[in-house]
């Protein structure tokens, strides 16, 4: 299986008790199954906020102005639709004054809607227990940081 890297960006999103917004997605070739923090990649001429901000209102419909212009760079290496991706991924963060705010994937390409199992505002001391893997598997140190940086 060969690597491949696309540029893309992720949003930590941080709800008013701290719970950081996670999305559940299976596979189609494989079937297994991660959870990882919405977004997706770059589209060409899109800066990387453009894309975060654009992926996080396709994929849950949240307020996508909550973003900051601050960012970490995150290694990831992940496997999905068959193809191993590795490479450093922007990661913004938002925070949100209400306590689980609703959620609508109304962007999402039909195909995405098949393979999403849902989405769930997730205490970071609970990562270790959900049923997927979780991706990136270093996602609980890079929070602080991030914390440090929103709103």
């Amino acid at each position: 299986m060969g690597s491949f890297h696309r540029p893309a960006v992720r949003v930590i999103c941080f709800d008013a008790d701290g719970r950081v917004l996670l999305m559940n997605w299976r596979d189609p070739h494989d079937g297994s199954r991660l959870w990882e923090p919405p977004g997706g990649g770059i589209e060409e001429g899109e800066t990387p906020l453009e894309a975060a901000r654009r992926e996080l209102a396709e994929e849950t419909g949240l307020d996508s102005a909550r973003i900051g212009d601050t960012y970490l760079d995150v290694h990831r290496e992940t496997t999905w639709k068959g193809r191993r991706y590795t490479g450093d991924e922007q990661f913004f963060a938002a925070r949100y004054d209400t306590s689980r705010p609703a959620l609508s994937g109304a962007g999402l390409m039909p195909y995405e809607v098949e393979e999403l199992l849902g989405h769930d505002w997730v205490t970071p001391a609970a990562f270790a227990t959900l049923p997927d893997r979780l991706e990136p598997p270093h996602l609980a140190e890079i929070l602080p940081v991030l914390q440090q940086h929103v709103r």
